[in-house]
């Protein structure tokens, strides 16, 4: 059974990589979605897969790759019915 979950990434996330680090952990997982920066610095992304596939995105997300200084995750359930597959850098 899949489910979709909403992610923001609060820190310094943008600059560093952090997108494309993000679309490799999720296509490594066989996740579809998408991960995109946003205005005000944080990033957000959008994936759909196994429960244990999206936990193990977030603790991903949680450390990053090394430039990034990851400040807060959060995350909520959410409802998309046409996500890009595979994942994808938007």
């Amino acid at each position: 059974m899949s489910e979709t979950r909403y992610f923001r990434v609060r820190g310094r996330v943008q600059g560093v990589g952090f997108r494309a680090a993000t679309s490799d952990a999720a296509r490594r997982l066989s996740l579809d979605g998408w991960v995109r920066n946003r205005g005000d610095g944080d990033v957000e992304l959008m994936a759909r897969g196994t429960p244990e596939d999206l936990d193990a995105l977030r603790d991903w997300l949680h450390e990053g790759p090394g430039m990034a200084r990851v400040g807060e995750v959060s995350e909520q359930a959410a409802d998309a019915a046409d996500l890009p597959s595979p994942f994808t850098v938007a």
